[in-house]
């Protein structure tokens, strides 16, 4: 097949839309389920670049829940200890295959972002993976390969239109890229740029201690940071994306969002957060909503309000402004990666915030000296990648 028809473009009204090849050549991949949109189509394709560039400069399993095609979250597989499981609303009984954390990690990035997702995984879907999928809302997924357990369970998610794909693993585009805006053709290299630990050796702040977990999360943010909308900025910790700031005009702006969110994935790691007495029949979405509000300043105007009754048993005591930035200030050794230079010391000012301890950046700004500085000044180690990453 080297046609493939699309439900509809960016929008409904948009009712003409196919994938194709332009060679001429048998499309690499297939639908097994569903009928794809434009937009998952977008999703799907970027979400699988990611997922394939995290394995290979990991090693290991990597899974991506992709949104607006950019990433709500990405992570490889690392195991799961009680605390992510309560966090991330999985079963404590419920056996997890390495793939099966990878997106556990990742849809629990930003999970109220990753709501209506797209899936990518970067090995063949087991049963395990396919079991933590049919308890989200989500749009489809792409891998390499289904076991038949796993394609029979994805198969009947939402009354059976779940969208399910598969990827060849062998495919490899050209090396251009050609898209078409307002009736003209724009052309480009495609970027093939690989992200490695060589991309980590300039050392440019006096503290040069990079230990390999954070040589990972380092490649995990710049390799998320490639397939991200421009301009972004991502904040990971231990083999996930924690925060991603994508499509700002402003670097600060991408830094500030990015860092916020990863204020808020530490905060619904508090104890009390985990404790709160949901009503036992509340949906998933519902649940995540509801912690996203408790851990906001405005949570307290809300309880005035009495909504609270439509999510707890009980009336919780909203945490505290004190409490909230001493759980937060306590996070320390994360990763962040920015696709540009950062302009000016702002940017690691409030990266240090959110905990922020190494940081990969291209470099080339003309207050680059002003940027070492303030990481100097929190003792914090930066690497410039002379690599810009940029994704339009």
């Amino acid at each position: 097949m080297t046609e493939l028809s699309l439900r509809y473009g960016c929008n409904p009204h948009q009712q003409t839309a196919r994938l194709l090849r332009r060679d001429n050549g048998p499309l690499p991949v297939r639908v097994l389920n569903g009928n794809p949109g434009y937009i998952n189509m977008m999703d799907a394709l970027n979400a699988w670049q990611l997922v394939t560039e995290l394995r290979e400069c990991t090693g290991l399993p990597a899974a991506a829940s992709f949104k607006h095609v950019s990433p709500a979250g990405a992570a490889v597989g690392l195991p799961l200890d009680e605390t992510d499981r309560a966090a991330f609303f999985v079963d404590p009984d419920l056996p997890l295959s390495p793939l099966a954390c990878a997106y556990v990690r990742a849809r629990g990035a930003d999970r109220l972002s990753s709501y209506g997702d797209f899936a990518a995984l970067s090995d063949v879907c087991d049963e395990s993976t396919a079991r933590c999928l049919l308890h989200e809302v989500s749009d489809g997924i792409i891998a390499p390969g289904y076991t038949d357990d796993a394609l029979a369970l994805l198969a009947n998610k939402k009354h059976s239109h779940y969208l399910v794909m598969e990827m060849d693993p062998a495919y490899r585009p050209g090396q251009t890229e050609v898209r078409e805006i307002f009736g003209l053709t724009l052309l480009q290299t495609r970027n093939d740029a690989p992200i490695c630990e060589g991309v980590l050796d300039n050392i440019v702040t006096k503290n040069i201690s990079l230990p390999p977990e954070a040589k990972r999360d380092l490649m995990l943010s710049l390799v998320t940071l490639k397939y991200t909308q421009s301009n972004s900025v991502c904040y990971v910790r231990g083999g996930q994306t924690v925060g991603v700031g994508a499509g700002q005009q402003s670097r600060i702006h991408c830094t500030r969002l990015a860092g916020d969110k990863a204020d808020r994935w530490a905060l619904r790691r508090h104890p009390r957060v985990l404790a709160l007495p949901f009503l036992p029949d509340i949906s998933r979405p519902a649940r995540d909503n509801a912690v996203d509000l408790f851990i906001s300043p405005e949570y307290a105007d809300i309880l005035a309000e009495g909504v609270w009754q439509t999510v707890f048993t009980e009336k919780p005591t909203p945490l505290s402004a004190e409490e909230r930035a001493a759980w937060i200030a306590a996070q320390q050794g994360l990763s962040l990666g920015s696709d540009g230079f950062f302009p000016f010391g702002d940017n690691v000012e409030r990266a240090r915030k959110s905990g922020v301890r190494y940081i990969a950046e291209p470099g080339g700004s003309l207050r680059d000296r002003e940027v070492i500085e303030a990481a100097d000044r929190s003792g914090m180690v930066m690497c410039f990648t002379n690599l810009r990453l940029f994704h339009h």
